[in-house]
């Protein structure tokens, strides 16, 4: 089991600037020896981290491999599965369909709003904890944006009085629980959510994709107080919470209904994209604050003697990216479409995914909520006796994995363009739990990062898209994706078992 560094029943405050085995808020004794010192936010692993500024790139490379030898492999299952996967399905289609620009483009629209929900599911996941409601809460966000669309804003008159009542008590029950759990922001969106829906705004896209986000914010609150402050299981919870959604959707939708979305706006946010010019921006923005970030806090740690990387291996790292970042924008720019009308520039949904990604790494790597959220996944009892309030962090998970989940409804909804009674259903919810641990986020608590749900995000849409266009059926494609799952998640456990071993 892991200690929390504070010790102590005072509160933990934690400087976003000190050495790596100071911030660390926990560390399991899983880890090998010196895992402590090279441990990044909540005692997980740091990219080639190392022990002092006076190593070489050489050095820490070797250390990496070091680590790797005793199981902390991180992200690099999937990433090698990735490759091979693409290797595999170009060699494989003849017809050459799989590689071209207008597929691969593709991918990244079809995978995003899974992806998204799997994003959200690595803060739950973290805590030790699992949200099987996920997609069925999308799923509800998804139909009452598209039921606000379809009826002019007389939500009143399309879900009847008795039904329109109950979720105007519900939205400010949950706003009453958000502010009994201090969860000050939890209880602005399910106000806002409440007089979304009295006060009946006429058509607009853009309110309506709001009200998705705060009914997704009210679905947290819920299941954050059931699992975190009554004490119920949150496997328990969220499978009721599963089935409990998914009759609401039937209830809006009406069984064998759909709810269209012809909307321009929500219409582009699966399947539009960047001009030329804004694709290439964005690259700028992009590429430009990944680097300023990277050397910013290499001149800052060196500056003060802290741990730091070789500068060497931070202008690599800065170099892949604005190199693999440049190829990817100038094949997005050009005109991948084979008919009379021109497709092309970066699809509006990478830039929705970096947003998501940047902000949740931000939180997690460098607030003190995201080491909080370590240290409970760590070990709860230890973050409580550090002063860690283990109830708020618990129920904040749960309402940020929802509220992800509303903006992946957003997504996949947008990329369909309509809304059924099976939304969120069937494989959206294996799709996202799957990307997530196939990306290197544990079951067990305390290791993870946001970017493992995307890597994980990417190999399932791979999966999905490959046998997709090899004309497998349906099966074959549920079977391998639930294999790939399962080694995935025998991964994480042997690594588990090796690090262990190691530190004994």
């Amino acid at each position: 089991m892991s200690n929390h560094s504070g010790g102590g029943d005072s509160p933990v405050d934690i400087s976003k600037d000190a050495p790596a085995a100071e911030t660390a808020t926990t560390t399991s004794t899983e880890h090998p020896p010196g895992a402590a010192e090279r441990a990044g936010p909540g005692g997980r692993q740091g990219d080639f981290g190392i022990d002092t500024t006076a190593r070489t790139t050489g050095q820490a490379l070797r250390d990496y491999v070091v680590r790797l030898r005793s199981g902390e492999l991180g992200s690099l299952p999937a990433l090698l599965g990735l490759l091979a996967l693409f290797i595999l399905f170009t060699a494989l289609d003849r017809a050459g369909v799989f590689p071209s620009l207008l597929n691969l483009a593709n991918l990244l629209q079809q995978g995003a709003g899974r992806t998204i929900i799997a994003m959200g599911l690595v803060f739950v996941l973290l805590t030790g904890e699992i949200d099987l409601a996920a997609g069925t809460a999308s799923g509800l966000a998804a139909s009452l944006m598209a039921l606000h669309l379809v009826s002019g804003g007389n939500m009143l008159g399309a879900m009847g009085t008795i039904v329109f009542v109950l979720f105007v008590v519900v939205m400010l029950a949950a706003a009453a629980l958000a502010a009994y759990l201090r969860m000050w922001w939890a209880v602005a969106l399910s106000v806002l959510a409440a007089l979304l829906l009295v006060v009946g705004f006429p058509q607009n896209a853009w309110l309506e994709m709001l009200l998705a986000v705060c009914v997704g914010v009210v679905i947290g609150v819920l299941t954050g107080f059931l699992v975190a402050k009554v004490g119920m299981p949150s496997f328990v919870v969220t499978l009721a919470l599963f089935i409990t959604w998914q009759g609401v959707i039937l209830q809006l939708i009406g069984d064998g209904g759909t709810l269209g979305l012809r909307d321009p706006v929500i219409n582009a946010v699966a399947n539009g994209n960047l001009s030329t010019l804004g694709s290439w921006l964005l690259f700028v923005v992009g590429a430009g604050g990944y680097a300023a970030v990277l050397l910013n806090r290499q001149r800052t740690r060196l500056a003060k003697g802290l741990v730091a990387q070789p500068t060497g291996l931070v202008l690599l790292k800065i170099g892949a990216v604005v190199v693999l970042g440049a190829v990817a924008t100038y094949l997005l720019t050009r005109n991948r479409s084979a008919g009379i009308t021109e497709i092309a520039g970066v699809p509006y949904v990478v830039p929705v995914v970096l947003v998501l990604l940047v902000a949740g790494t931000y939180v997690l790597d460098r607030t003190r909520f995201g080491r909080h959220v370590y240290a409970v996944g760590g070990n709860r009892e230890a973050a409580r006796r550090a002063g860690i309030d283990v109830v708020r962090i618990r129920a904040s998970v749960f309402v940020i994995s929802s509220a992800f989940a509303a903006i992946g409804a957003i997504v996949y909804s947008s990329k369909v363009g309509s809304v059924s009674p099976a939304a969120g259903g069937g494989n959206t919810l294996l799709f996202a739990v799957g990307a997530a641990v196939i990306g290197g986020t544990s079951l067990f608590g305390g290791r993870g990062r946001i970017s493992n749900a995307v890597i994980g995000g990417a190999v399932l849409a791979t999966v999905e898209n490959g046998l997709g266009l090899l004309k497998q059926p349906a099966a074959v494609v549920f079977v391998i994706t639930g294999l790939v799952l399962l080694v995935a998640a025998g991964v994480d456990v042997l690594s588990r078992r090796r690090s262990a071993s190691a530190g004994r």
